[in-house]
């Protein structure tokens, strides 16, 4: 242990005050990170985005996307089911996205955050700038890839439903 000096408590002092706050901030920014990477469901947008909620449902196809799934599951292996969640259901295979129907049933469907991201943080805050909200093409374009428009003879539309 060294002697208690002047000079000591001065530099513990400054130690203190400078190390806490920074220490407290880290710990609070650590918390915010790891709540942005958590889904919580198409649900949870409806209470602040009550008509874009309402459309997503009445007219968007992916807020019955998973019905896709139990329909074409005759005939295919676990393996090829699963690859269809990733498009078909809320964050398959990322951290705190889609696991299974029994887990996670709340992330079935291909939901808000989809486009939008995982959302926990900005529907606890209302803060806009945990979301992503610029939807761009290519957004669209990790599920509608041109094979699968045309496996499927579907066109999709920008923003069609959902807002």
């Amino acid at each position: 242990m060294f002697p208690i000096r002047p000079k000591n408590l001065i530099f513990c002092t400054l130690s203190f005050y400078l190390l806490v706050p920074l220490l407290l901030f880290s710990l609070s920014w650590a918390k915010d990170i790891g709540r942005k990477g958590v889904y919580v469901g198409s649900k949870a947008c409806q209470a602040c985005h009550e008509q874009e909620y309402q459309n997503y449902v009445k007219y968007a196809r992916k807020s019955k996307s998973f019905s896709s799934v139990l329909k074409m599951k005759k005939g295919l292996t676990q393996e090829e089911i699963r690859k269809c969640y990733t498009c078909h259901t809320t964050g398959y295979g990322k951290p705190g996205g889609f696991v299974s129907l029994e887990e996670t049933p709340h992330l079935k469907n291909a939901g808000c955050e989809v486009c939008h991201g995982p959302s926990k943080a900005h529907a606890e805050s209302g803060n806009p700038a945990y979301i992503k909200r610029k939807v761009s093409l290519e957004t669209c374009q990790i599920c509608h890839t041109p094979e699968r428009v045309r496996a499927f003879r579907y066109k999709p539309l920008i923003h069609g439903g959902g807002h």
